[in-house]
């Protein structure tokens, strides 16, 4: 009898890449479907770094790495977390994987056992359960809900902890909500944290750059937390690299040995030119990163100003990353045209096949009442895209 594995049948596909591959499908039958699915810089890799690239290859960068990645590499990333965070590692406390996700698994896999818990607050990135799952553990939700601006509070924080409890997982600047944490409200999660041995942070920063409120902050800055926390970051978002695949931790080096071996197992060290391609990034001219950031503000503007334009969203302002995340219980129950909107999945698919725009359903990052928009497009995109949503849903009742 033909049969996957019970480890396989726990996971749920990826929601994103599933909308992404059918808006696909519907430009390849010639409609014209504008993707606001994708979590992706629409910006190509600067010149600088591909020309990094290029000379990798031509001098002969084309054997297996060292597993945690190149030691040059590992520096570069030393330096930049000294001088951007305040954070002081040594090389050995750096794994370079295969992006940031594999970064995250590598975590999880190597810190969480089967019968253990993960708290992860809602909205999630939609592979962090299943990763939980994977290592045959149990995700508990915290609720960060619109009405607290999509972040957790230190009570409900405590209320979640329990015996079994591994790991907290946060995200910030976050996807799917854009919300940035405050060093104050890090500051008061820590201490939460503190009063657990064995609790560790797995935070996930790899939209740090893309940031609307002023500096960057990370819970391995607030005293006590350094060796409790493992930082996940990477060269995807901030210098628009996702297909380069290229991702690090920065933790305690015991972690990092126990990462190091799986990865060593598994995958080996990631791909050469790439590494060379995120070293000229790192230790090259930053201008890159601050001019993309300042082109996702204006957009995150423009989607705001007109999302709040339409009757029935509830919308926040996002602080960082490129998506808005609005509320749209206010449509459930109503219909148009023989689509009926009882869930956030029902109206994404109606956006995308009335109104040909792609979005994902908020079902997908646990909250129900709300769907996603990436806004990493071009302003003409956000504005057609934004004037088919709102006349999509001024039809239905």
């Amino acid at each position: 009898m033909a049969k996957l594995s019970n480890r396989l049948n726990r996971l749920t596909p990826s929601a994103t890449l599933a909308m992404s591959q059918k808006s696909s499908e519907m430009k390849a039958q010639g409609i014209d479907v504008i993707n606001l699915s994708v979590g992706e810089p629409d910006f190509n890799t600067p010149e600088h770094i591909k020309t990094a690239a290029k000379e990798a290859i031509d001098n002969n960068f084309s054997k297996y790495s060292p597993v945690p990645g190149y030691a040059d590499l590992r520096e570069a990333i030393v330096a930049k977390l000294k001088k951007e965070n305040g954070l002081t590692y040594t090389k050995n406390e750096i794994l370079v994987s295969n992006g940031a996700k594999q970064s995250v698994c590598n975590t999880v896999m190597a810190l969480v056992d089967e019968g253990d818990e993960v708290m992860i607050p809602t909205p999630y990135w939609v592979s962090y359960p299943q990763m939980v799952k994977l290592a045959g553990a149990t995700p508990i939700y915290i609720r960060g809900g619109y009405e607290q601006n999509f972040k957790i509070t230190p009570e409900q924080l405590e209320a979640a902890i329990s015996p079994k409890t591994r790991m907290l997982i946060l995200c910030s600047p976050s996807n799917p909500t854009g919300s940035v944490y405050s060093q104050e409200e890090l500051t008061r999660l820590a201490e939460v944290i503190k009063k657990h041995d064995d609790l560790y942070v797995l935070t996930d920063e790899i939209y740090e750059h893309i940031n609307y409120i002023g500096k960057h902050h990370s819970m391995a800055t607030v005293e006590g937390m350094k060796d409790r926390c493992i930082v996940v970051n990477g060269v995807s978002k901030a210098y628009a690299m996702t297909g380069w695949r290229i991702g690090y931790i920065a933790a305690p080096e015991w972690i990092v040995k126990g990462c190091n071996k799986l990865q060593g197992q598994y995958t080996s060290g990631p791909c050469s030119i790439s590494q060379k391609a995120a070293l000229a990034a790192y230790i090259q001219d930053q201008q890159c990163v601050e001019s993309m950031r300042q082109a996702f503000e204006r957009r995150r503007n423009l989607i705001y100003e007109l999302a709040k334009d339409i009757p029935g969203l509830e919308v926040n302002k996002p602080e960082g990353a490129f998506y808005l995340f609005p509320k749209c219980s206010s449509f459930f129950g109503k219909s148009y045209r023989g689509h009926i909107i009882n869930t956030s999945t029902d109206l994404a698919l109606y956006l995308l096949e009335e109104a040909h725009v792609a979005t994902v359903s908020g079902d997908a990052f646990g909250d129900a009442e709300c769907f996603r928009m990436s806004y990493a497009t071009s302003d003409e995109n956000i504005r057609e895209a934004m004037r088919r949503i709102k006349e999509a849903l001024s039809v239905l009742n």
